[in-house]
């Protein structure tokens, strides 16, 4: 990281979308032990405000923000609230997600079009409207939350895969576009852990569900393990974050022979 950016990011400003439970309610308490200011945004209000509670008490200045991430102008206010609160936001983490399983024949277009509406338009939004700010006040970073599935397109997962890769790419876009402009830029593709995706899956099938939420018991790594990983990654400027070490090598194979990478994927059908 450039000194510039160690700079800019010393006003400890974080805003954080999803962030009443799961992985964005470790991020916020990994940031608040770490010192910075948290905005708790999310669309319930109850949870979000319980996880304020949380981060005072560690001693935090924390407040919690109605975010749909399907508003544009939920993120506007966003922004808004925190340029009352501190005069501006250092970091941006695109969070709030939903998963999905199903054959392409099976899942719905009104599963498709809800899926990437907050999954890669919600980023979308977030970076258009944090970005500009951003530039205005010399620098920030932006963390966006993919999933491997977005590398590694496994069967029965069409809407969702799609909806990741789209994220990644959108990622290594704004790495090269905003670096002239001191903002970096973090993409970040887990493995399945043990989170609340589970609560808002959108599939035709409980036996896919059960499978995923075995995957996610099975996990060797925490929402919180994934957390710190975040943090450091934002310290360090670090572009592509895999958290799971199991899956560098799906990385490396899709680039180095996208032809085996096909045939291992379809013996999974």
């Amino acid at each position: 990281m450039s000194s510039n950016k160690k700079s800019e990011l010393a006003a400890r400003r974080v805003a954080i979308t999803g962030a009443s439970g799961g992985l964005g309610r470790e991020l916020a308490l990994c940031f608040a032990r770490q010192g910075w200011r948290v905005a708790v945004a999310d669309v319930r209000e109850a949870e979000g405000e319980a996880v304020v509670g949380e981060l005072r008490t560690l001693g935090a200045d924390a407040f919690y923000q109605h975010c749909d991430v399907r508003e544009e102008t939920d993120f506007e206010t966003l922004l808004a609230a925190c340029e009352q609160h501190w005069d501006g936001v250092d970091v941006l983490v695109n969070n709030a997600g939903v998963a999905s399983t199903g054959r392409i024949e099976r899942e719905s277009l009104e599963s498709w079009q809800r899926l990437l509406d907050i999954n890669t338009l919600g980023v979308v939004r977030g970076c258009k409207v944090f970005a500009p700010a951003m530039k205005a006040q010399g620098g920030g970073h932006i963390v966006n939350i993919a999933s491997i599935a977005g590398i590694a397109s496994s069967p029965k997962m069409s809407s969702y895969n799609a909806s990741k890769a789209a994220v990644i790419s959108l990622s290594e876009t704004l790495r090269a576009e905003l670096s002239g402009d001191n903002i970096g830029v973090t993409v970040v593709c887990p493995h399945l852990f043990r989170t609340g995706l589970l609560d808002s899956m959108l599939t035709t099938s409980e036996r896919a569900k059960a499978g995923v939420g075995k995957a996610m018991e099975a996990s060797p790594l925490s929402a919180a393990d994934i957390a710190q990983m975040i943090y450091r990654a934002v310290q360090k400027n670090k572009f592509m974050l895999l958290p799971h070490r199991a899956t560098h090598w799906m990385w490396w194979l899709k680039r180095l022979s996208p032809s085996l990478h096909q045939w291992f994927s379809a013996r999974t059908a």
